[in-house]
């Protein structure tokens, strides 16, 4: 679970992205503070993994928080929520380290996407010790790049289906499972079913085994790696 901490002076603003945050799954809303001096004084005392983090509000800013966390090498990460759209604000924030930002008034859609680009960078580096080029590109070059939930699909696969999939997968609460068995309660041939499981089991969000049947037979089943699960939930796109 990944937690977050929201500073934001607007009780509106702060309650509709309370609202958002909390119907993504992995997410955790761990405090609230309605400016700087509570910020600090709440990720003082508290774990915090990311800080949505608005701009104007009053005496310090957000961007002064921001710098100050650099300051004194606190990497707890930032996604600026706000409204100021000046260029010099844009590149403080990223300069600073800010890995998203979002600027008033958004969608629901692109908070998501920004959550969920978080979540898939904040487990990749929390669970692997080592990176491949494709994953540092889709980290640092985000927008030119298909939406990482798609998990760089091989031709032939796509997302829908992969969606279809990953629901049932989920459905079976980290229960065992075979790939005609998630074929028989999708509708989708065993075949398919099980190139989407290979994919996934590469990827390393699925482990699989094989277990030998009376026929001698042998039957792989597959599991959820639960230290992933939240990546999984974000390729659930309806």
């Amino acid at each position: 679970m990944i937690d977050v901490l929201i500073i934001e002076d607007d009780p509106m603003v702060a309650k509709f992205n309370s609202i958002y945050l909390q119907s993504i799954p992995g997410f955790s809303l761990s405090g609230l503070a309605s400016n700087v001096e509570e910020g600090w004084d709440f990720l003082n005392n508290h774990p915090v993994d990311l800080i949505l983090l608005d701009v104007y509000m009053g005496k310090a800013t957000g961007l002064d928080m921001l710098v100050e966390l650099r300051k004194v090498d606190n990497s707890v990460d930032v996604i600026v929520i706000t409204a100021a759209n000046d260029k010099q604000s844009v590149q403080t924030a990223l300069r600073y380290g800010a890995v998203d930002y979002l600027i008033k008034p958004f969608s629901f859609e692109r908070f998501q996407d920004a959550l969920l680009q978080f979540q898939q960078n904040f487990q990749l580096m929390k669970t692997n010790m080592t990176v491949s080029q494709g994953e540092i590109d889709s980290f640092l070059h985000k927008s030119a790049k298909t939406n990482l939930r798609t998990l760089d699909l091989p031709k032939g696969m796509t997302v829908v289906t992969l969606s279809r999939i990953v629901k049932q997968i989920l459905k079976r609460d980290k229960k065992v499972f075979s790939s005609a068995n998630i074929a028989e309660e999708t509708g989708i041939s065993s075949v398919s079913v099980r190139k989407y499981l290979n994919h996934l089991v590469d990827r390393q969000l699925l482990f699989v085994d094989v277990a030998y049947q009376e026929t001698g037979r042998p039957l792989h089943c597959y599991t959820v790696n639960v230290e992933k699960a939240d990546i999984l939930h974000s390729f659930i796109t309806n």
